[in-house]
């Protein structure tokens, strides 16, 4: 009488060459013995066994056809799933990882049956007072550390990873379909806080001051206050972009799609176009903001200093793209074309501009005067 398969198992395997005994996985498969190693010794019995526990519901998983009940899905699988096989094809990849891992370790170990509203609205407090902190350049290890996100932040993860992820997961059959609810946190009021030219003149004079950017930081400030975009679309702007016989502009870089944060074709203000000729001149890199040949990651620590040396240390990057756009308002630029040099619909430009504008309810105030 044959033996009863006992299914996969974890077993301590010893051998004279190692110098500490190893985890090992065992099952037997179409009567051949198999074995896969884990990563962990002797000495770590609990993550081995967690090691274990995600190899067999991969397999598991592996081996189900057709759409599972929620209570038969983990959250982490959905994550992980949209974020293969859809990851590539989104606007940027590397937002959507950095909005998937922190959902991935608080709902590392739930399934969609126990995805609830309260459920969610722990995660935003969570969320609030955690961040994620990569332990390896590939950020395959991660922990939990303490410094928590911003509503805008929340939202886009809520918004931009889990709900699609969700629906992906229906589309392809892996999840049987429902009401999946994903509440997200009210959207944060508008900060209409703008700086003056006096201010601007003290900012882009200090940004000159930093011997180690003082020839890429002064050239970033200057795109951001004369063109209103978003730090990313200027870090990413390659000279290719840049049109210096037309005096041109195309912040979005060939064939990447246009997202809600859209990228606009502008025409490039006379005296940046000529710090632009200049830059291009000495340039080294096919990045227009760049140092010592390489594309610079980030100027946030460069530009901040530079804000507090001028007396304005609540000045952002993200300030000068509002200043712009109160600036042309107050000299009376239409609103429709301060919603197409910014990328912003014209819900969101009257919403942030208008009554900066002189012709601000013009005719409401003229109908009681």
């Amino acid at each position: 009488m044959p033996r009863p398969n006992p299914g996969p198992r974890l077993v301590v395997v010893r051998d004279p060459r190692w110098t500490r005994a190893k985890f090992y996985i065992r099952w037997t498969e179409q009567g051949q013995k198999r074995e896969r190693a884990t990563p962990f010794d002797a000495a770590d019995p609990g993550r081995a066994q967690e090691y274990f526990e995600n190899w067999l519901h991969e397999r598991r998983r592996a081996a189900r056809t057709g759409p599972c009940d929620p209570d038969q899905v983990r959250v982490a699988d959905v994550l992980d799933d949209y974020a293969r096989e859809h990851g590539g094809a989104v606007a940027s990849p590397a937002t959507l990882a950095a909005s998937i891992e922190p959902l991935r370790a608080f709902f590392r170990d739930d399934t969609m049956a126990r995805l609830t509203t309260e459920r969610l609205k722990e995660y935003w407090e969570w969320r609030r007072e955690h961040s994620i902190r990569g332990l390896n350049q590939e950020r395959t290890e991660v922990e939990i550390v303490a410094g928590g996100a911003g509503e805008g932040t929340i939202i886009r993860e809520l918004g931009g990873a889990l709900r699609p992820a969700i629906r992906h997961a229906i589309e392809q059959r892996r999840l049987v379909p429902g009401s999946y609810y994903v509440p997200i946190p009210p959207q944060p009021p508008g900060r209409d806080y703008w700086i003056t030219r006096p201010e601007a003149a003290r900012l882009l004079w200090e940004t000159r001051r930093d011997r180690r950017a003082r020839l890429h930081l002064p050239l970033y400030a200057l795109i951001a206050l004369y063109t209103g975009q978003r730090r990313g679309a200027i870090l990413d702007l390659t000279w290719k972009q840049v049109d210096l016989v037309r005096g041109r502009i195309d912040f979005n870089p060939p064939g990447q799609g246009q997202t809600k944060k859209r990228r606009p074709v502008i025409p490039v203000p006379r005296p940046l176009l000529a710090a632009l000729r200049r830059a291009h001149k000495r340039a080294s890199c096919d990045h227009v903001i760049s140092y010592r040949g390489a594309p610079v990651a980030d100027c946030k620590t460069g530009f901040n200093s530079a804000a507090a040396r001028a007396g304005i240390p609540e000045c952002t990057s993200h300030t000068l793209r509002h200043t712009a756009g109160t600036w042309m308002a107050q000299r009376g630029v239409p609103l429709r074309e301060i919603g197409g040099y910014l990328g912003h619909s014209e819900t969101r430009t009257t919403e942030l501009y208008a009554h900066h504008h002189p012709d601000f309810m013009k005719a409401a105030r003229a109908a009681f005067e």
